[in-house]
This record gives structure tokens, C-alpha cells and sequence, in this order.
């Protein structure tokens, strides 16, 4: 995957880092999960959760991505674990989780997912000077002066 892509999708992914969650072969629906990231963890992010939600047995799973400006979408795929290494979690936690987990980290019913992300794609909404004059006067416009289209590892 370019650089610039990968690169504006984490900077728009770190923005509104909220993901659509499912694990692979599951016939429940796709759920929102807010992402833990650490921009010097590349290919990984991270989830708290309760240890009865739907994704926490881990495996293969794939999240679906759509940042607030509607700029960024993607598909991401990898494998969920349990994360076992407290300072991840000292890292991560923060009063945003706290007040989905008001009794604390400490909690047996608290878990962090790791999510090792190992394939995705990518689409960038960026028409540029030409596209956007285009789209306003009512022409049509070209895939490329839409935006860019990836696949590979973030």
C-alpha cells in the first residue's frame, strides 16, 4: 500500500476511532467498537471490552471503517487475541474506558482485544480543485479524480 494513503488513513482513523467489528464465519451482525491506538504499534490496535461481548472468544475477524468526514473507508482484517500485557493496558485505559467500565480495569469482566491486522483496503474520497468544481457544476468525474483505492497492510 503508498504511503499516503496508509498514512491518511491512519491520521483519519486516529480522528473518529470507531470500527464495525465481526468475527469471521459469525452470524452476528457487526458491532461498534472504539479503537485503542498507539501510532508507534504498526498493524495492531487495541479494544477493551466485556468478556461476554460477541468478539471476545477472538480469531480471524474483519472491521469495517468510515471516518466522520466520510473521506476514509476501509476494510480491515486480521486476528483478535486477548491482550495479556498490563502496561498495554496502563497505556490505553483512560476516563473515556473508565466509563464503560466503571469498576475498573481490575474487573474480571474487563478484557483488551488485540487486533493484528494482517490485509486490508483502502478508499480515499479526495477529489481535489478539478473534481469538487466538477461535482458542483454538475459534471461527472473520473474514478481517479475521486480519490485513491488501495489494498494491503495499513
Amino acid at each position: 500500500m503508498e504511503k499516503d494513503v496508509r498514512h491518511t488513513f491512519w491520521e483519519a482513523f486516529a480522528d473518529s476511532p470507531f470500527i464495525m467489528m465481526k468475527l469471521e464465519g459469525s452470524n452476528e451482525h457487526s458491532e461498534p467498537m472504539t479503537a485503542q491506538l498507539d501510532k508507534d504499534a504498526h498493524h495492531t490496535i487495541w479494544f477493551f471490552t466485556d468478556v461476554k461481548n460477541r468478539i471476545a472468544a477472538g480469531g480471524r475477524a474483519m472491521g469495517q471503517v468510515m471516518t466522520k468526514g466520510h473521506d476514509v473507508f476501509a476494510c480491515i482484517a486480521g486476528k483478535l487475541t486477548r491482550e495479556t500485557d498490563r502496561t498495554i493496558w496502563d497505556k490505553h485505559w483512560n476516563n473515556a474506558v473508565e466509563a464503560w467500565f466503571p469498576n475498573g480495569r481490575e474487573n474480571p469482566e474487563v478484557i483488551m482485544l488485540r487486533f493484528d491486522i494482517d490485509d486490508s483496503e483502502v478508499w480515499t474520497s479526495e477529489p481535489g480543485v478539478t473534481g469538487s468544481l466538477k461535482m458542483m457544476a454538475g459534471m461527472k468525474i473520473t474514478p481517479e479524480e475521486a480519490g485513491e483505492h488501495e489494498v494491503g497492510r495499513v
